[in-house]
């Protein structure tokens, strides 16, 4: 009977009302012991639980990354200081906060700008987001003042080559990346410490609080906020997008 009644409890609609305020200290033992008699012996309906609860959890998430992305969607979409590549009238917004100290960012950029290019119809966004320390303030700054001084093309020249940099972003390292993609050194190096850059990366950090996003990459693909590089890549969330899923 014990075991019924905590059968009953456990499988219960919300509308079954049950107050274990009300038992005795004696009816509070003997029910946790039934309940604990149920699980022992039928330990699949925690498992069940366990997952009901996970999928509660992932979609409270899903629905409230949708919310933020809504929220802030012109800080996203159009800061109007952000490199915008790829196919700038393409069908799908794909942005990515990265940070140039990152491993993983590394190891995903040449899948990643693989994916925009034969796609054809991405419109790619980078947000500045250095979180790594004083190197990756360093070269993000260094990215951001190439952009200013030097335009887009320019730009991306640095971001790749940063992207392939193995050590720190030291002065030496700088201007080499400098000398290769043409662009004056001393120019740059003149433009990194400016208000204009700190603008730059005080935006995006404060977008970046403001979701939540607390680690890079970051992905945002249509509406969807990835938190992470998906084990499956970004087409499939582009594919979602495009019909009207993401």
């Amino acid at each position: 009977m014990k075991r019924l009644i905590a059968a009953l409890l456990l499988t219960a609609t919300p509308a079954l009302s049950f107050d274990i305020n009300a038992m005795s200290d004696a009816e509070k033992a003997a029910f946790g012991e039934a309940v604990r008699d149920y699980l022992m012996a039928n330990p699949e309906v925690l498992v069940e639980s366990i997952n009901v609860l996970e999928e509660r959890r992932a979609a409270s998430e899903v629905e409230n990354d949708l919310t933020l992305v809504a929220a802030n969607r012109e800080a996203i979409f159009e800061d109007g200081h952000s490199w915008v590549g790829g196919n700038p009238e393409g069908d799908v917004t794909v942005v990515e906060f990265l940070d140039y100290r990152c491993s993983y960012c590394k190891r995903f950029n040449d899948q990643i700008q693989g994916t925009v290019e034969s796609d054809g119809n991405i419109r790619f966004i980078i947000k500045e987001f250095p979180i790594l320390g004083p190197d990756s303030e360093i070269a993000s700054r260094f990215a951001i003042a190439v952009k200013e001084v030097a335009g887009d093309e320019a730009y991306l020249k640095a971001h790749h080559a940063l992207m392939n940099l193995r050590g720190a972003p030291s002065p030496e390292a700088l201007s080499q990346i400098a000398d290769e993609i043409g662009v004056d050194i001393g120019q740059i190096t003149n433009t990194m410490n400016t208000e204009s850059v700190s603008a730059v990366l005080r935006d995006n950090r404060q977008l970046a609080e403001r979701m939540g996003i607390m680690g890079t990459p970051t992905f945002v693909v249509g509406d969807t906020l990835l938190r992470g590089m998906p084990g499956d890549g970004l087409e499939p969330a582009v594919a979602a997008a495009r019909e009207g899923n993401g």
